[in-house]
C-alpha cells in the first residue's frame, strides 16, 4: 500500500511540578498574573500526529511517506523516523523557523499549564501532494491529519480535485474551526477518524446528523476510549470492537495515533475492518503502557502474542501472515 500521512511533527518538552497550581496562584489577582514554577523533571519526546502515525505504519512495515515542516533541528528526529520505515523525503524543511514545540507542565492534582509553539509547522500549506505522488507513480491513500489548519484545506481539495482517496483525521483542530472550515475537510473522505467528544463537536459546528456524516463519506470510525471503537459503513452494521487489557496504564498521550496506524495497516492489506480495528487496538494498547508517543517496543511476535489473548489464534494468524510478510 502507497500511504502518504500529512500533519503534524513536533517535539514534547513535559515537566512535573510536585506542587499544586491552585496553591500558587491567587484567584483575585488573575488579571496581573505572573508567575513561574520550579519543575523537577524534564522529558523529551518525540510527537506530532502526523510523525506518530508515520511512526507506527512504519514498524509494521508500511513504509509510509511524511509530509509535513520542520526546522533545521529535525535531523536528529529525521535519522529516528528513517530507522522505523519512515520516507522523510518529503519533509519540508524551513529556513527560518524551528520544529513545532509542545511545552507541559503537570502538577501534583494532574492539572496541565501548556503552550504550543507552531513554528515551522505554519509552512506545510506551501507543500504541493502532485509531485510527491508522482515520484511514487501513485498513492492508494493520503491521511489529512491535524496540522496547520490551511494546509488541511489545500491537501483535502488537491485530493479531492485530483482524484486522490484520502483519510479525514481533523482531530484536536476541530476546536479551532468553525463550521464551513469543517465541512470542506470532510466531505468526499475515504475515511473519517474522530474520537466520541470529536465527533460531537463536529455535528455541533455543521449542522450535521450521523446520517449526514454517512452520506459524505465512505467509513467512519470513531474511538470509544476504554470502550474500544465503532467502524461504519452506509447502510451496513456497526462494527464494534473492545481493546485489550493493558498491562499497564502509563500515559494515554499518541494512543489515537496509533490506532489510526494500525487501523490503516490493516486496511492496506485488505483484512476486514472488524480486523484493523482489532490491529489498531492492540497497538494502541502497546501505546498506553509507555510514556512517549513513539516510546513502545514493536516486536512481531510479541504483538501477535497479545493479538492472540485479545482476539483469538485465528485472528492473530491472518494479521501474522501479513505482518511477517
Amino acid at each position: 500500500m502507497s500511504i502518504i500521512v500529512t500533519g503534524s511533527i513536533a517535539t514534547d518538552y513535559l515537566t512535573a511540578f510536585q506542587g499544586r497550581f491552585a496553591e500558587q496562584i491567587l484567584p483575585d489577582q488573575l488579571d496581573s498574573l505572573s508567575v513561574s514554577f520550579l519543575v523537577e523533571e524534564l522529558a523529551i519526546h518525540r510527537g506530532g500526529a502526523g510523525a506518530n502515525i508515520a511512526f507506527n505504519l512504519g514498524c509494521l512495515g508500511l513504509a509510509p511517506v511524511l509530509v509535513g515542516a520542520v526546522g533545521a533541528d529535525f535531523a536528529e528526529y529525521g535519522e529516528w523516523l528513517s530507522t522505523h520505515g519512515v520516507d522523510i523525503s518529503a519533509v519540508r524543511v524551513s529556513q527560518t523557523k524551528h520544529t513545532a514545540r509542545f511545552m507541559c507542565i503537570t502538577d501534583a492534582d494532574s492539572n496541565q499549564i501548556a503552550s504550543f509553539y507552531a513554528g515551522a509547522m505554519s509552512e506545510s500549506r506551501d507543500i504541493e501532494l502532485k509531485p510527491i505522488v508522482d515520484r511514487l507513480y501513485r498513492t492508494d491513500l493520503v491521511v489529512v491529519g491535524p496540522n496547520d489548519p490551511a494546509a488541511m484545506l489545500r491537501h483535502t481539495q488537491e485530493c479531492r480535485d485530483r482524484g486522490y482517496p484520502f483519510a479525514a483525521d481533523p482531530s484536536q483542530q476541530l476546536a479551532t474551526l468553525e463550521g464551513d472550515q469543517i465541512k470542506p475537510l470532510v466531505e468526499g473522505a475515504a475515511y473519517l477518524f474522530t474520537n466520541v467528544y470529536e465527533r460531537g463537536l463536529l455535528q455541533h459546528k455543521t449542522g450535521w446528523s450521523d446520517e449526514d456524516i454517512l452520506a459524505r463519506v465512505g467509513v467512519s470510525v470513531m474511538t470509544r476510549g476504554a470502550k474500544g471503537v465503532t467502524v461504519q459503513r452506509p447502510d451496513e452494521p456497526v462494527i464494534s470492537v473492545t481493546p485489550p487489557q493493558e498491562r499497564v496504564k502509563a500515559d494515554p498521550t499518541g494512543v489515537g495515533d496509533a490506532f489510526r496506524a494500525g487501523f490503516l495497516a490493516g486496511i492496506g492489506w485488505g483484512v476486514s475492518d472488524e480486523r484493523a480495528a482489532q490491529l489498531g487496538c492492540v497497538l494502541a494498547t502497546l501505546v498506553i503502557e509507555s510514556v512517549g508517543t513513539q516510546e513502545h517496543k514493536f516486536e512481531p511476535e510479541m504483538f501477535l502474542e497479545r493479538f492472540s489473548e485479545a482476539y483469538g489464534p485465528d485472528s492473530a494468524a491472518e494479521v501474522g501472515y501479513h505482518l511477517r510478510g
